[in-house]
């Protein structure tokens, strides 16, 4: 019961705990490091650069202020769900934690991105078995957004997109499975039977998961689904207008199909960042379009760097500004 409460100020941060921080720190690091080598060695930093030479100065604006929104939108959706799980925190300070955590984009299967639930937990003296719903309804929410975006617009495209069926189908099955508390805490059941050990770690993972009853109303989902759709139109809007001005315009529709699916399977790689997977399935699908090969690579590079680096450098900006003031929360609740 006792890990369900907020800190009081009976807690203090003992040796025990600073040494595990900053191992904690230590562990993020180094997936990030791990991302960020896999990120540079696919890309190639020197073709890269040469291909975002190419593009104007405002063209470039264009596509970052695109990504930009995503960002935004998706962040007011992380406030939402702070707000419905009755966070006491501030818009700020949700916007800080969404954005710092993108520093950890490029860890493998974005793990690091859970560095949000111990900032969390600084500030607010939340136990991660509390918060960690938003972690896993957030990725849900990008799922079931990006899935009915790649469904609307392989439909109203007329020569569709090749493996968009499956994809979305599987995206909509993970987001269900994520937001429905009984059937996901039945999924870790099984898996902690199949495994047979860890039951401390799995009974985490099912508490977490039976907390997400608060996210099933339609007062919820239907503004995050609709913040999430906003969010990721906006960066497949940016995709279009590229192709546009590299002279391969394949339709508004098209583009955002492709963009989201590429988005998708490379998320599905596992990978940092989605990266090989993304690359090759954006690639892939524009060849098929009949896009050249010297259009579609450096597209598919400017609009990587344009969405995924770009997210890195905001996490990277906006991470050593989280964790300090994390750590002044630390501080304010031990003095209360």
């Amino acid at each position: 019961m006792s890990a369900d409460l907020p800190l009081t100020k009976n807690v203090h941060r003992t040796p025990d705990r600073r040494v595990r921080d900053r191992l904690i720190i230590a562990g993020l690091v180094v997936l990030f490091v791990a991302g960020l080598i896999g990120l540079a060695a696919a890309t190639g930093w020197q073709e890269t650069r040469a291909q975002i030479a190419r593009l104007t100065l405002w063209q470039g604006a264009v596509l970052l202020a695109l990504s930009l929104v995503n960002y935004v939108f998706r962040g007011l959706r992380w406030h939402l769900f702070t707000r419905r799980l009755g966070l006491p925190t501030t818009l700020g300070q949700n916007m800080r934690h969404f954005l710092g955590g993108f520093a950890m984009v490029v860890t493998p299967g974005r793990l690091g991105e859970l560095v949000r639930m111990r900032w969390l937990r600084r500030e607010t003296g939340w136990a991660f078995e509390r918060t960690a719903p938003l972690a896993l309804v957030d990725r849900a929410s990008d799922l079931a957004a990006m899935a009915l975006i790649l469904g609307l617009s392989v439909s109203l495209t007329a020569t569709g997109v090749t493996g968009a069926v499956p994809v979305t189908i599987l995206a909509l099955m993970a987001a269900y499975v994520a937001t429905r508390p009984r059937l996901l805490a039945g999924c870790v059941t099984l898996a902690h039977r199949l495994i047979g050990r860890l039951p401390r770690l799995f009974g985490r993972i099912r508490t977490a998961a039976r907390s997400l009853d608060r996210f099933s109303g339609l007062g919820v989902t239907a503004p995050a689904l609709g913040l999430g759709i906003i969010g990721w139109m906006a960066e497949g809007y940016a995709f279009h207008l590229l192709l546009g001005w590299m002279g391969a315009d394949i339709g508004l529709m098209k583009a955002i199909a492709i963009f989201v699916f590429a988005t998708l399977a490379g998320g599905l790689t596992g990978a940092p960042g989605g990266v090989g997977g993304a690359e090759a399935a954006m690639i892939a699908l524009l060849a098929l379009d009949g896009v050249p090969m010297d259009v579609s690579v450096p597209a598919t590079a400017i609009i990587r760097v344009t969405t995924l680096w770009f997210a890195l450098g905001v996490g990277m900006a906006v991470f050593p500004f989280a964790e300090r003031l994390s750590l002044r929360g630390v501080d304010a609740l031990e003095k209360d």
